[in-house]
This record gives C-alpha cells, structure tokens and sequence, in this order.
C-alpha cells in the first residue's frame, strides 16, 4: 500500500523535530535530516524507531545543490517516493548587530541555506513528483518554514530577515507554478518560538512577548508549529495554495 513520505529538512531538533513528530503520528513516513547536529540526528532517528516509526535518517547538507538528485534517491530507496517536501532547515547571522557592519560571509549563509537550498530542493522535488504517475489517495505538498522576519524587520539580523522574505517569495513562485498540478505550497511563518536557535534571547522574547508584542501574551511551542504543518500536509485545509499562515500569536497583526 502507499503511503505518504516526508522529508523534513533540519528535522533533528526544535521546529523540525516538531514537525516530523506531528507528520510520523499522522501516518507520514519520515526523512529526518540535520548535517550540523549528527548525534541529534541519531537520537531523533533512534526514538522514532523505538516507538515503531517509519523513518530514515538524511544527513545531508541542503546548501549542497549538485547532491540533491543523489540524497533523494537515496531516501526514496528506504521509504518509498516522497510526498512531502517541508523545508524548514535554517540559520541564524553570525553576529547580530548594526547592518552596516554585516559581512558577506554571514548574507551569503543565510541566504545559501535559507533561500537557495529552499528554491533548489523543491525544483528538485517538483520534477520527480510531475514525472511520475501519483496514487490518487496521497496528497503531494511543499511546506516551507519560513519566518515573521520575512515580513517584519529585525534590524540586527538583516541578512537573515531577507533570506526568508526571499524564500517566501520563492513559496509564492513554486505556488504558481505548481498549482495546475495541485500541488500545494505554503509559506509557514513562525513568530517567536522557543527553540535551541532562540534559547540564548528567549527571555527577551518572553518579556516582549507578555508586553503586549503578541496578541496571545506568551512565545510559541514548537509542536504547535509542528501541528500547523501537519493539517496542510494531510490536506487540512483544501483548496488552498501560496498563503502565508502565521504562527506567532498574533504578532504581525496591524494595530494602532
């Protein structure tokens, strides 16, 4: 019998892991993948196997585009073909601080990983899933984590605000170009979530948070990002392509 595979990039901890935990309880067979984190990695894989799980592991570093083709037959060797691209890995500046002292080395990592990979792994992706002949009783999706900074600027992190505003142009551009295929894609856009990315300023981010930053006065969970993208990768909420779902209580809501 088919069934759904998914492959979560940066899955080894926080949102990620959040992510493929949510997707592996809905029946989804799981790609985790990290290349920073590989005892992460193999803990994630290793309690999933425990608990019965379908999954693989995919060390792989999504920056790497010429290995794309390879890590996905690879995947699809031990799961089956993928349904389910999310792409969520990502990285943070090397340094925050004053945009003018931003180095090319730091723009140009945020937007290899948080950008390029993202435009590149679905590209790869969306060849495979129009060349084959899919089942009718799976749904095929591309979900990409993105960020409020895509919208919101945070001036102390400005390369990395505009890596995600560029990948969440790149969900809006695969949105077109894959909807006469129903294949779905969405831009999900995370507010302040406590994360290991975000454990050194979550504090800061409580406080602004219950100041009245975001309308729900707290920070999110990861498994509440995790269930967000779970209902869209099970086709929770049909008939729908190119928006971006907000998961940050509120936060960029406009008000006076």
């Amino acid at each position: 019998m088919e069934k759904q595979v998914a492959l979560v990039t940066g899955s080894s901890q926080g949102i990620g892991r959040a992510i493929a935990e949510k997707l592996s309880d809905s029946g989804f067979a799981i790609a985790l993948n990290d290349i920073s984190n590989i005892d992460a990695l193999n803990s994630a894989l290793l309690d999933f196997k425990a608990r019965g799980r379908s999954v693989c592991a995919a060390a792989f570093d999504v920056a790497d585009i010429a290995r794309h083709e390879e890590k996905l037959d690879r995947i699809e060797a031990e799961l089956g073909p993928i349904t389910t691209l999310v792409n969520n890995a990502g990285v943070g500046v090397l340094s925050r601080g004053d945009l003018l002292d931003v180095t090319e080395e730091s723009f140009d990592r945020c937007m290899n990983i948080n950008a390029k990979a993202v435009f590149f792994l679905t590209q790869a992706f969306a060849k495979r899933v129009l060349a084959r002949k899919r089942q009718p009783e799976l749904f095929y999706s591309v979900i990409n984590v993105t960020s409020s900074n895509a919208s919101a600027v945070a001036v102390a992190r400005a390369e990395y605000c505009a890596s995600k505003a560029a990948a969440s142009m790149i969900s809006k551009s695969f949105a077109v170009r894959l909807g006469a295929a129903n294949i779905p894609v969405f831009d999900i856009q995370p507010g302040l979530i406590d994360t290991p990315m975000t454990e050194a300023v979550i504090d800061s981010y409580s406080a602004r948070a219950a100041d009245g930053l975001c309308l729900m006065p707290r920070v999110g969970k990861p498994e509440e990002v995790g269930r967000v993208v779970a209902t869209l990768a099970i086709n929770g909420l049909p008939y729908t392509t190119g928006h971006v779902i907000s998961v940050d209580g509120g936060m960029l809501v406009p008000r006076y």
